[in-house]
């Protein structure tokens, strides 16, 4: 920390006590180049700093961040109700509770297992989607599930179910979420509407299936597939907009068109109201049917 009226170079939340024993006075503090993100914290003024952060500052070696606040520091997908809300913090054993306006503390027992992201202490990617199963719907739970096992993401279903508490409040849905995710899943709406079409009577899909024609040319890959049919679902979201990649739609849907697959597209609106898309696809598996029957 800088001393007098210096201006402030540093970078990142620093603790008030940790300041003024390197020397800083009270009155350099309140300075209009810092900023209070938290009692007892201060930070560079320009960029607003993000309360996680924050926190993290104040951990004690035996607390950490937990819940569905470390599972958006692993990049996972959380519910946007949870974007303002306080930072979920767990203590070890008998360790205090944190107690601040911006924290929701929680107590950790038996054995946990920790990671770190950018410098923060936090639940492993496991241990979080189990925390967040008492705070999540199942859906949401499984969308959470399906990011952290996803092609990019830090855990494998395994972790998933190891971090299940036998006997603990929401072991129950956790394991009822775990049930139906799947490893592979690119986006939270894939999982939305794989879980929308088994729910309405639908033989689960397989996520992410490549297509190739029948001399191995590559056509596309598609989000939810029953390769046996050749019948997918394709969800299309905002990005599809651009015309360089309405353009490149147009030619990948000619290649399998012509190759026999029958496709149907969803955007988020059909994500409300998926009646029309369910519909489609009834009649692509009819076709099928009837196809079969001729054959």
């Amino acid at each position: 920390m800088d001393r007098g009226d210096e201006p402030y170079t540093g970078a990142g939340a620093f603790r008030v006590r940790d300041a003024l024993a390197e020397g800083a006075t009270r009155a350099r503090l309140t300075r209009r180049d810092l900023q209070a993100p938290l009692h007892g914290v201060r930070a560079p003024g320009q960029v607003p700093v993000e309360t996680v952060e924050a926190v993290a500052v104040v951990l004690r070696r035996d607390q950490f961040v937990s819940h569905v606040s470390a599972a958006r520091l692993w990049a996972a997908p959380v519910p946007r109700r949870f974007d303002d809300g306080p930072v979920h913090v767990s203590s070890l054993g008998t360790a205090p509770v944190m107690r601040r306006p911006q924290v929701t503390g929680h107590r950790a027992r038996g054995d946990v297992t920790l990671g770190a992201v950018r410098g923060i202490r936090v639940s492993a990617p496991g241990r979080a989607w189990f925390e967040c199963a008492s705070l999540l719907t199942q859906e949401e739970l499984v969308v959470l599930g399906d990011a952290l096992v996803g092609p990019d993401g830090p855990a494998t279903i395994d972790d998933l179910a190891r971090a299940v508490v036998p006997g603990a409040r929401a072991a129950r849905a956790a394991r009822a979420a775990l049930d139906h995710v799947r490893s592979g899943v690119e986006s939270p709406m894939e999982t939305r509407f794989r879980l929308g079409v088994v729910d309405a009577g639908f033989p689960e899909p397989e996520v992410n299936v490549d297509v190739t024609d029948a001399a191995g040319a590559f056509l596309g890959r598609v989000d939810l597939a029953w390769p046996v049919l050749r019948i997918g679902l394709e969800y299309d979201g905002d990005h599809h907009r651009d015309r360089t990649t309405f353009q490149h739609d147009k030619r990948r849907s000619n290649g399998f068109a012509v190759n026999g697959w029958i496709i149907i597209h969803a955007t988020s609106a059909d994500a409300h109201r998926p009646a029309v898309v369910f519909e489609r696809l009834r009649q692509a598996f009819v076709q099928r049917r009837l196809e079969g029957r001729h054959a």
